[in-house]
């Protein structure tokens, strides 16, 4: 279906048709609605290529993701992806997954600059983040899922990974759990470091001060396996262990559930971050620190890239979500 066929039932010029259906702001609204519509009904999209020439974009976003295969493994991570990939579509816009490895950066940074493509999402910020200053210093667009120290305002965003912790150290707390255990990533992220530090301002503010288990490890299932069964065989058995993320959460309850530690009378209370995954192996219910729906995160996080190209100012495009803590007797 061509823009003339278009145009001729409209009784409009193929000029006047083309502009409304590449997004230029001269045309008329009602008269926008009424092509839009008779094209929808025709099935006709716009060819991509000759869009890209007059709106002077690649209608292509990059998502820098680490150089590991543990985000790729997430579930919960998959599922954001699947989500802003299928929403940034509606539009038109392609999403490019590139592997933040060291030998790249370079590459990503010409891509920018040719503008291959039109802007970045960063995710795993880091608190002192390289690459997000990198960014900035070049006036490139990107939006950070997580903050970081910049010296100017910028697109990001981030849950109050630092509230969710807290809130279930302080339940723990206030009912009678006082020997805890905290299993959490040892990576530089700022949502693993935030995290961590809602644990500890938990206990520095409880009289008498806990001394709580601490180990940092990688954030995986394996991980959260053997720590678990390390502070188990050494005779360290907390009441309480709070995980930073699902992966570690479930290689903790399936430690706890070959010792007969998961339920029953000398169970150990288990808090995970997002909760178990999806498809875990462990049945039992466990309280978690629950965020949005992924596919909730991945709309928003659509929503602020449209808003990013469109120009709407940075200190406009920082958003965060609260987390909640669902207890097994909820």
């Amino acid at each position: 279906m061509s823009l003339k066929a278009i145009a001729s039932v409209l009784g409009l010029s193929v000029t006047t048709v083309s502009r409304a259906l590449n997004g230029y702001d001269d045309v008329a609204e009602v008269t926008r609605k009424r092509i839009e519509e008779e094209a929808s009904r025709r099935g006709y999209r716009p060819n991509a290529a000759a869009r890209r020439l007059k709106t002077g974009r690649a209608n292509t976003v990059g998502l820098v993701f680490p150089d590991s295969s543990l985000p790729l493994s997430d579930s919960h991570f998959i599922e954001m992806l699947q989500t802003l990939d299928q929403r940034l579509a509606r539009d038109e816009i392609d999403l490019l997954m590139l592997a933040d490895k060291p030998q790249d950066q370079q590459r990503t940074l010409r891509m920018l600059r040719s503008g291959a493509i039109d802007a970045l999402i960063v995710t795993h910020a880091m608190p002192q983040d390289i690459r997000l200053q990198r960014l900035q210093q070049k006036g490139f667009r990107f939006l950070s899922l997580g903050r970081s120290q910049l010296p100017q305002p910028y697109a990001w965003f981030d849950y109050d990974n630092h509230a969710g912790v807290k809130l279930a150290t302080d339940h723990c707390l206030a009912t009678g759990l006082t020997q805890l255990a905290w299993l959490g990533g040892n990576e530089p992220s700022s949502f693993v470091r935030d995290r961590r530090r809602g644990f500890l301002d938990a206990i520095t503010q409880h009289q008498p001060l806990p001394v709580p288990l601490m180990a940092a490890v990688p954030p995986s299932r394996r991980a959260g396996y053997q720590q678990t069964l390390a502070w188990l065989a050494e005779g360290h058995v907390p009441q309480a262990i709070i995980t930073d993320c699902s992966p570690l959460g479930e290689g903790a309850a399936i430690a706890l559930q070959q010792a007969g530690r998961l339920s029953g009378p000398q169970a150990i209370s288990l808090f995970v971050y997002d909760g178990l995954p999806q498809d875990s192996i462990i049945d039992h219910p466990v309280n978690a620190i629950l965020q949005c729906s992924q596919q909730h995160v991945g709309e928003k996080l659509a929503e602020m890239v449209l808003q990013l190209l469109d120009g709407t100012p940075l200190n406009q495009l920082q958003t965060l979500w609260q987390p909640r803590l669902h207890l097994t007797s909820d």
